[in-house]
């Protein structure tokens, strides 16, 4: 045991890998017992999170104890066939997820300015799209 945690702190890995795992393409119908039967075979898990609303089903966020677990289960699961739909296992990217939400909030903050300060600007993409279309 001593000898397989030397090898594992001479690996080194990537830095998008991590201990949490986002699942995708997964059946609606499915229960956190088969999850954990089918994740927990790469490793003690710590936590499954699974969509329950219309925007997140299908989808679930499966987090390891070990980044060591997590990276083989994520090479080892990814394709996996579960009631004929192949999953996707990618690795949670934090700064992706709320890159959206960021943007959102930075154009919602200058609609503000600009309605405090009176300043009215033609929309900029609005007019390459016309232009783009004549």
């Amino acid at each position: 045991m001593a000898m397989l945690a030397a090898k594992k702190a001479n690996i080194r890995l990537p830095p998008e890998v991590n201990r949490i795992l986002y699942i995708r393409n997964l059946p609606y119908k499915i229960t956190a017992e088969e999850m954990y039967d089918i994740f927990g075979k790469y490793g003690p898990l710590r936590q499954i999170r699974l969509g329950n609303v219309a925007d997140t089903k299908g989808t679930a966020y499966v987090v390891y104890e070990d980044i060591f677990d997590a990276k083989n289960a994520c090479d080892h699961l990814q394709g996996f066939n579960v009631c004929n739909r192949y999953l996707i296992v990618l690795y949670y990217q934090p700064i992706r997820a709320f890159k959206k939400l960021d943007a959102e909030k930075k154009e919602q903050e200058i609609q503000e300015l600009k309605r405090k300060y009176g300043v009215s600007t033609p929309d900029v993409r609005k007019d390459a799209k016309t232009a783009r279309k004549t």
